[in-house]
């Protein structure tokens, strides 16, 4: 090449070398074949065909500097690729390691954020839905992460190189492509609403399956007793169809905004062609420099091309981000007020308390009563009278309208919230029993429960002697919702749990509905020995297990209509007495 800018006029191929820099084998080679070499100014230079007719030998010792290089560069080669596999290998692993560190802290900060929501919260969210939350809209959030944050960097980055190139060259044709830029954001400002919509859809239905799925699969055992495999597969249906349709409808728009993109880089490339042919012809620019531009116009839409279809995973991400935030946004549980009383002795007391779930459709109206330390006091009524929204207010799922709650003389607005319900251990009749073993289940993964306060525990409610029966005895496994016991057992086992944490305060919603009479009567005779120094209050259908109550109120619509003992209200013909004989006779017939 460098005789070439001399202007010398070689052959087409050729071996030039400079003499000074000839080895001692080579200028051996050339004194032996004179006729094959020539002397050019200051190189020594052969043809092809001289090259060709010497031993293979002489042609290596001639070329050494050549086949040198060649080792030279395809060790780098070897070498650039290793470095790109480790290269490649850190990268991906640093994205997907940083993906899957967002994934557990954003499900850590939901699942954190949720169990401090009020119960208001999940009467008007499906439990389905809520699952969909932390685990496929968080999943679409990874993929922004990992998709698309670090290569968005890399391809906004590779576009402003490619265009800085293309002004350098020629910043007329560069201009003349940056027309389309306006009708590119057109598009791509359509799509995005177009595609937000669709996504918000998609991620609606895939909730709602979700949430079909848990119901279904929790109440498999009603679906099979009342023969309802059928409609509930019509209802499926349905809703996997709608899904379907949503899927359908997001893939649309993606199918009309890419063609669409690569309709726009096909015109850039057409105008390239259009105009630089003209400049060509009227000398303004080179074949070459229009080959080059039209290179860089392809690879200018190439990250275009990318950052559309990232585009997409980017509105699913945002969609699902919206959802998750949603959550997020949620206003927390107020703690309460935070004070904490140095002794509890147990004494509630309801003053002029109104509440209603929804508006002024009042529960409970104008309720007064009181419950003195180490009190036993039973709530009764028809169902829907308000003996569980008390609970429910006393234990602050709720807040109060109008009114005050009082725990030894303090509102329990004023109280820490934590502090509040440790003072209160409740059984209901809808006994929940968690996944994992016997043990874990009364502590509820406590662990400063030491195992003899489990054991005894279980113990005095009589749960000891099943528990004995079982494989593993307390680390025996408990599938979910404690499918492998009976609802007696499960009861027995939701005693043991209240009274290991050793509440100041028990309450027992319909807690032995389903126990057997033989159960019940060795339950009674625990509980009065277990209620001596602690406050109870016990909702109770069943009349007979409340006959030795300290005193029993009477609920009517929200109202407290009659107290007193068993006795003194049965004496009284009143409200208490028509439904005390009404089950009488129920039962006796």
């Amino acid at each position: 090449m460098a005789l070439e800018a001399r202007g010398v006029l070689l052959p087409r191929r050729y071996w030039a070398e400079p003499t000074k820099r000839l080895t001692p084998d080579a200028r051996k080679i050339i004194q032996r074949h004179p006729e094959r070499f020539r002397q050019i100014q200051d190189f020594t230079v052969a043809s092809e065909q001289d090259l060709a007719a010497l031993p293979s030998q002489e042609v290596q010792i001639l070329r050494g500097r050549d086949i040198r290089g060649v080792i030279r560069l395809g060790a780098l080669y070897l070498l650039i690729l290793v470095f790109n596999f480790f290269f490649t290998f850190g990268h991906t692993y640093a994205v997907n390691y940083l993906g899957q560190l967002v994934m557990k802290d954003l499900r850590l900060q939901v699942l954190g954020h949720l169990l401090r929501l009020p119960v208001r919260f999940f009467d008007r969210n499906p439990v389905g839905r809520l699952v969909t939350r932390a685990t496929n809209d968080i999943q679409a959030i990874n993929e922004m992460f990992t998709n698309v944050i670090v290569y968005l960097l890399k391809d906004i980055i590779l576009l402003l190189g490619i265009l800085t190139i293309m002004f350098r060259m020629n910043t007329h044709l560069t201009l003349f492509i940056l027309i389309l830029v306006p009708l590119l954001g057109l598009v791509t400002g359509v799509f995005r609403a177009k595609v937000r919509q669709a996504y918000r859809r998609v991620r609606r239905k895939i909730a709602e399956i979700n949430g079909f799925l848990q119901e279904s699969i929790s109440g498999i055992r009603i679906i099979h007793v009342f023969a309802q495999e059928r409609a509930m597969e019509r209802r499926f249906r349905k809703i996997n169809h709608e899904l379907y349709e949503a899927n359908i409808r997001q893939m649309l728009v993606f199918a009309v905004f890419r063609p669409l993109i690569e309709l726009i880089g096909a015109t850039a490339v057409a105008l390239i062609i259009w105009r630089g042919g003209l400049e060509i012809l009227s000398g303004g620019l080179t074949l070459g420099a229009l080959v080059a531009f039209y290179t860089y116009t392809e690879m200018l839409f190439r990250p275009i091309r990318d950052l559309a279809e990232k585009y997409n995973i980017l509105q699913s991400a945002m969609a699902s981000g919206e959802r998750v935030f949603q959550v997020l946004d949620e206003p927390l549980e107020p703690p309460g007020g935070g004070k904490r009383l140095p002794r509890v002795e147990g004494r509630i007391e309801f003053r002029n308390v109104w509440f209603a779930y929804n508006d002024e459709d009042w529960v409970l109206k104008d309720l007064s009563f009181t419950v003195e330390p180490g009190q036993t006091v039973a709530l009764v009524g028809h169902t829907g009278a308000g003996k569980t929204s008390i609970v429910s207010l006393l234990l602050r799922f709720y807040d109060i309208q109008k009114g005050q709650i009082l725990l030894d003389g303090v509102d329990i607005r004023e109280l820490d919230l934590d502090f509040l319900r440790a003072q209160f251990a409740l059984v209901m009749q809808d006994v929940f029993i968690f996944s994992g073993d016997i043990r874990r289940n009364i502590r509820l993964f406590e662990e400063g429960i030491p195992e003899e306060r489990v054991r005894r525990a279980a113990r005095t409610v009589y749960a000891h002697t099943f528990i004995e029966r079982l494989p593993g005895t307390y680390g025996a496994e408990v599938r979910e919702r404690g499918a492998t016991l009976s609802m007696g057992e499960r009861q027995l086992l939701a005693f043991a749990r209240a009274l290991a944490f050793d509440p100041k305060i028990l309450i027992l919603d319909e807690a032995t509905a389903n126990i057997d009479t033989e159960t019940e009567a060795l339950i009674q005779r625990a509980l009065r020995k277990l209620l001596e120094g602690r406050t109870a209050i016990v909702i109770a259908h069943r009349l007979s297990t409340i006959r030795d109550a300290d005193k029993i109120l009477v609920l009517h619509k929200g109202r407290l209509v009659e107290e007193g003992t068993h006795e003194e209200l049965l004496a009284k013909e009143g409200f208490y007495s028509r439904l005390y004989r009404l089950q009488f006779g129920w039962v006796k017939a």
